[in-house]
């Protein structure tokens, strides 16, 4: 049977509605939909999508890594904006982590995320060997 390893951010969404940050099985990794969010459940950069991208984005690689996988390994990405003008500036901060191994990529926007000082959420897939 294939290993089955989950890996916790500390979110407090985590363990209060039953989901792990990421999961990896064999040579797959998934990592949940991430957000800059706080101990408190909000945005530790309020008003700001393109520095919550950027914390997501590192809270997710940061599970990724735990979970035994790289960067490199990132095959997809989802990204959910609240507000549509700060799509522009939210695929940018993708193509600053991500533009050398050039994963897939969604982008949509969305009405809103789990609380209002949350303006993006992330998603990453990864696969090795």
């Amino acid at each position: 049977m294939t290993e089955r390893r989950l890996v916790s951010s500390g979110s407090p969404y985590e363990a209060r509605y039953g989901y792990s940050r990421a999961v990896a099985v064999g040579g797959c990794c998934w990592v949940a939909g991430t957000t800059d969010a706080g101990a408190d459940g909000r945005s530790t950069h309020p008003g700001d999508a393109a520095a919550q991208a950027r914390a997501a984005f590192g809270i997710a690689i940061d599970a990724l890594e735990a979970a035994g996988f790289a960067t490199d390994d990132v095959v997809r990405v989802r990204m959910y904006v609240v507000r549509e003008e700060d799509a522009a500036a939210v695929a940018a901060v993708n193509g600053e982590r991500f533009g050398a191994i050039r994963p897939t990529a969604t982008l949509v926007r969305v009405v809103g995320l789990i609380d209002p000082t949350l303006l993006v959420e992330v998603e990453l897939e990864a696969r090795r060997g």
